[in-house]
């Protein structure tokens, strides 16, 4: 799993609820329809509970993202700037919905958050709210300035809370988050007024993460989950490595976790078992098992054929390229415009200039806007060459 998204979203307090625990269980499973109602049956049972109302906004969130395509691209991942970045697309009713927990929440939460002295329960939560309010302005809106205020005032309120309950380890997770995402902005962004006195520190931000992925409760996954796409934006796919098995072991119906192994395993030259990581995912789709029934198998086409044209088997690669990209329907955006731009590259590769144009003109014409799109039509004009396949490769 590009894990991405995961990156501003998770830190909520659970406890110990029936409801909440089913609503996590099939929210790492990949089976956010599920997670929705689990989390709707929880506020409805509870409705003054501004965690609930977060857990269910989370959630919501992370089905349009998975819809998306948006947990399988390099969204968050990559090693460019954070604000350079596609949208993810919400109808209507998606960001009333969101928002309509998220007010709420913040609403329940005020009053505690005013007191003297604090609610600290409510200040957390409040703080929870807050930053999954930034990151909806940051993924869906494209506001990167609120998107930077909600997450920083929500990153101060935990600070306090932290001041008052330091044994509350959870609670480091958004400055953590924060450190990080600070510390990888571009340096105009670092200077904005409401940013006085964080100046951002990725590594500091990757020891809270650590410290929480060892010491935390409640936000313990998540904290592994976010040191993965730390460790995968600063290149140490070693570090990344036994975080996502020990995922894959502790959910094992999430094949997001297995694809994102797969490309670790493969950033370290380990061909063959990058190519046994996604024979378990066809193994399982095959034998129906729960969370990999509904998977297309093109998407585990166009992951076997990324992967072999990275390890430079660009004839190997074709076949499962072609099958993913006659079935792109079935695929999210991101990977149908690459499974045919992958499909021209390969092509090209093995001399066949004529199919790679026409693959080129179905990668763009899916959707002329993406930075797919541009470098398809780039290469319908010139051929995709072994020099530029090093060139990416470096």
């Amino acid at each position: 799993m590009k894990l991405a998204v995961l990156l501003l979203a998770a830190f909520i307090a659970r406890g110990a609820d029936p409801l909440i625990e089913k609503g996590y269980e099939h929210f790492y499973s990949v089976e956010y329809p599920e997670s929705v109602a689990a989390f709707q049956k929880a506020v409805n049972a509870k409705p003054g509970d501004p965690n609930r109302r977060n857990h269910l906004a989370q959630a919501l969130l992370f089905s349009l993202m998975y819809r998306s395509g948006a947990l399988e691209s390099q969204l968050v991942t990559g090693a460019d700037s954070f604000v350079r970045r596609a949208r993810v697309e919400a109808t209507p009713e998606e960001d009333r919905r969101f928002h309509a927990e998220i007010d709420r929440a913040l609403e329940l939460t005020r009053a505690g958050v005013e007191a003297l002295p604090p609610d600290w329960d409510a200040m957390y939560a409040h703080g929870v709210a807050l930053g999954l309010r930034g990151t909806y302005n940051f993924l869906v809106k494209r506001s990167w300035l609120d998107s930077l205020r909600d997450l920083t005032a929500g990153r101060k309120l935990h600070n306090r809370v932290i001041e008052a309950q330091p044994e509350r380890i959870d609670a480091r997770m958004m400055q953590g988050v924060h450190d990080y995402v600070v510390g990888s902005l571009p340096w105009g962004y670092r200077m904005l007024g409401f940013l006085t006195g964080f100046r951002g520190d990725r590594q500091q931000g990757i020891r809270t993460l650590q410290l929480v992925a060892e010491k935390g409760a409640d936000n313990q996954v998540d904290a592994m989950i976010l040191l993965g796409v730390a460790y995968r934006r600063e290149r140490h796919s070693e570090a990344a490595v036994p975080l996502l098995e020990e995922l894959e072991r502790r959910f094992p119906r999430n094949f997001l976790f297995i694809f994102e192994l797969a490309e670790m395993y493969a950033d370290q030259g380990r061909r063959d078992e990058a190519l046994a990581a996604l024979d378990r995912i066809t193994e399982r789709k095959k034998s129906a098992l729960p969370g990999f029934k509904t998977l297309p198998a093109e998407r585990i086409d166009y992951a076997r054929g990324n992967l072999l044209f990275w390890f430079e088997r660009w004839a190997d690669a074709i076949p499962p390229l072609r099958r993913a990209a006659a079935g792109a329907e079935r695929l999210n955006l991101h990977a149908a415009q690459m499974s045919w731009l992958r499909l021209g590259q390969c092509l090209d590769l093995t001399g066949s200039r004529e199919q790679a144009g026409k693959a080129y003109r179905e990668a763009a014409a899916l959707s002329p806007a993406t930075p797919q799109a541009r470098e398809a039509l780039r290469y319908q004009n010139s051929p995709f060459t072994e020099a530029m396949y090093f060139r990416m490769k470096d």
